[in-house]
């Protein structure tokens, strides 16, 4: 089966689906995709709106880029303190 990419508006109205009373089962075989993965959109974009979804993404976009800096912050650091650990 192909696997569909859905972004987070698309994700938002088959929710706001659900909450306006439709059957999870119709809901999933309907967009073709299994009751884990509405159940599991649901806890993570559950009550949301459309720009709360975008400003979640950009928040995680920058935390993921923020985490990679302090990586190669620590591995320069670490560097440094083995370069001057040793006797010259």
């Amino acid at each position: 089966m192909k696997r569909k990419r859905y972004t987070e508006e698309q994700i938002i109205s088959i929710l706001k689906e659900y909450e306006a009373g439709a059957a999870m089962a119709d809901l999933s075989r309907r967009h073709g995709v299994t009751e884990n993965t509405l159940y599991r959109w649901k806890a993570k974009f559950g009550g949301m709106e459309v720009s709360e979804a975008k400003r979640l993404r950009e928040l995680e976009a920058e935390n993921a880029r923020l985490k990679r800096l302090l990586a190669e912050a620590e591995l320069d650091k670490a560097a440094l303190k083995e370069i001057a650990s040793k006797k010259w």
